[in-house]
């Protein structure tokens, strides 16, 4: 005969034992299998409890993103992730498939995983508009399209071959990204026309240079939608500049990659 106090006993153990979630985050990573996500299965796989992408040369052709299965609006998101070689990977969100180039093609939003220090974690949108701000820039883009520099603030150094938590915080036309809760970048985004409120949310594994992409933890708060905020030139801070589109330092990692055999 079961013993009913030693069953209730050990089920208060492993419930006091376990690690207690945050106020409102979720778990989008079971931490066994890729169930709730979409990727070529030839690149991505579960290795003793991390997710790893693996970037050969060739393989995959173009970047190929492993997807969620879900969409998103406002939210605030924090990804532990590291690459291991010289390359970079990235987190998208609010963006779209692009079926026509890949089944696991993403254009969008991006928080870049980047190990040059002005491109980690600015705000970047992949197949579209390009990069919005560096690491260490806040930047406004107004409804034509033109990008105006709001604040500068030291720029976040992460060594990336560690592991270390991105933050994506989505509210509105508003998004925030910081490096081990250091804030990178701010982007507000008054492009009606070309701006996305919602949509889907990816990691990218790049091609190129060979590396791994690795991520152990993703964890998910869900923020009530927020309207976006209308734009005024008036309320552009003092001393607020136009600028260009800033240039790629380095469009995969530290080192430029060697040049393409004619």
């Amino acid at each position: 005969m079961k013993n009913p106090f030693a069953a209730s006993l050990i089920a208060l153990l492993i419930f006091v034992s376990a690690p207690a979630a945050e106020d409102g985050f979720q778990r989008l990573f079971n931490g066994r299998d890729l169930q709730g996500w979409d990727a070529d299965p030839a690149l991505w796989r579960v290795v003793d409890g991390v997710i790893v992408g693996v970037s050969e040369p060739g393989k995959p052709a173009t970047n190929s993103f492993l997807i969620w299965n879900g969409t998103l609006r406002d939210f605030e998101l924090r990804v532990t992730i590291r690459v291991i070689g010289d390359n970079n990977s990235g987190i998208q969100y609010r963006s779209r498939r692009r079926p026509e180039i890949t089944p696991w093609t993403i254009s969008g939003y991006q928080c870049d995983v980047h190990p040059v220090e002005v491109h980690t974690a600015m705000t970047y949108e992949e197949r579209g508009r390009g990069i919005f701000g560096y690491n260490g820039m806040d930047v406004v883009m107004d409804p034509d399209g033109q990008r105006w520099l709001v604040r500068e603030r030291p720029s976040v150094a992460a060594d990336l071959s560690q592991w270390n938590e991105f933050t994506v915080l989505a509210r509105g036309n508003r998004l925030e990204h910081r490096v081990n809760g250091r804030v990178t970048s701010v982007f507000v985004d008054h492009d009606a026309k070309n701006r996305a409120l919602e949509g889907l949310l990816a990691i990218q594994l790049h091609a190129g240079v060979p590396h791994r992409t690795e991520v152990r933890d993703i964890r998910l708060k869900v923020l009530p939608a927020t309207e976006p905020e209308p734009f005024d030139t008036a309320q552009l801070p003092a001393g607020a500049r136009k600028i260009d589109k800033p240039k790629v330092v380095s469009a995969q990692g530290k080192t430029p990659p060697p040049p393409k055999k004619k």
